[in-house]
């Protein structure tokens, strides 16, 4: 069994940078992709993240989404000769409002799973509206009550729980209470889809903006948790993972708790292998 992992883009916003990275470039506005994961090779395709509803609930918030026809998740799902029955689990990072607005577009016979803290925290009402979108919390709730359509992690930092051979998922937090990794073991060591430990790698872990300890990486500007949580959250994932993948940053190689190289033209290409790392650009350090 060889799995692999292909980065796929379902949408871009706009914002402010230093709702990123905290107290980066206030006034300063910034793209970034909203990504989804395909994990092909396995016992059954699983999608990682399903990107936001639509775009124009971000507009009250003064941030500007794209979503163009080559970045809908069908789109994606064809470049790999597969449709949307064809995914057997979505698995969320967690359940902010650009990670679970696709997930209506699927049947019920497809499993929605995430962790069971963070559908109770989606629900809390803690972040609003901004974060997390009413309707995509009724949508998982719905499934809550149709047989076989969600599943929940309990996943509290001492075990993991498996998905299919080969992927398994991990409680991070950092960002919020139930953020996830999802591991994947590859023949050349493991890829975690780590969600948003960190959106901006260059300013938050390669040249950190605001620290100046070795290996410290910067916080970012928007998290439900506290800064040691998320510090601890992104040196966890730096500590046993080989390539790192965010939910809105070009995928890294990591050694040594620190990212080594980088793979920007790997979105949106199935031609492209994530989990080899010759096909890394290294950085100049």
């Amino acid at each position: 069994m060889t799995l692999k992992v292909y980065p796929i883009t379902i949408g871009e916003l706009t914002m402010d940078a230093s709702g990123l990275v905290l107290f980066r470039n206030p006034g300063t506005k910034v793209t970034i992709p909203f990504l989804g994961f395909l994990i092909l090779g396995g016992d059954a395709p699983v999608l990682v993240d399903t990107g936001p509803r639509n775009m124009e609930q971000f507009q009250p918030f003064n941030m500007h989404g794209i979503l163009e026809d080559s970045m809908t998740i069908d789109y994606h799902l064809s470049q790999h000769g597969l449709k949307r029955s064809d995914i057997k689990y979505i698995v969320h990072t967690h359940a902010h409002i650009d990670h679970v607005g696709g997930d209506d577009l699927f049947p019920m016979t497809t499993t929605v799973a995430l962790a069971r803290r963070e559908l109770e925290f989606a629900a809390s009402g803690l972040m609003g509206p901004a974060m997390y979108a009413a309707a995509d919390t009724k949508h998982l709730i719905d499934r809550l009550y149709t047989p076989g359509a969600i599943r929940l992690f309990d996943v509290d930092g001492s075990f993991e729980e498996e998905v299919i051979p080969g992927v398994a998922v991990r409680l991070s937090g950092g960002h919020t209470p139930g953020s996830i990794s999802v591991l994947v073991e590859t023949e050349e060591g493991m890829v975690n889809i780590a969600g948003d430990i960190a959106y901006n790698l260059q300013d938050q872990l390669i040249s950190p903006l605001l620290d100046q300890a070795l290996l410290e990486p910067t916080i970012t500007g928007n998290r439900a948790m506290t800064t040691l949580q998320e510090k601890t959250a992104i040196k966890k994932a730096l500590s046993d993972s080989k390539f790192l993948l965010v939910g809105h940053d070009v995928p890294a190689l990591i050694q040594g708790g620190k990212v080594i190289g980088l793979y920007p033209t790997s979105i949106d290409n199935r031609h492209a292998d994530v989990t080899k790392a010759e096909n890394y650009t290294l950085l100049d350090h």
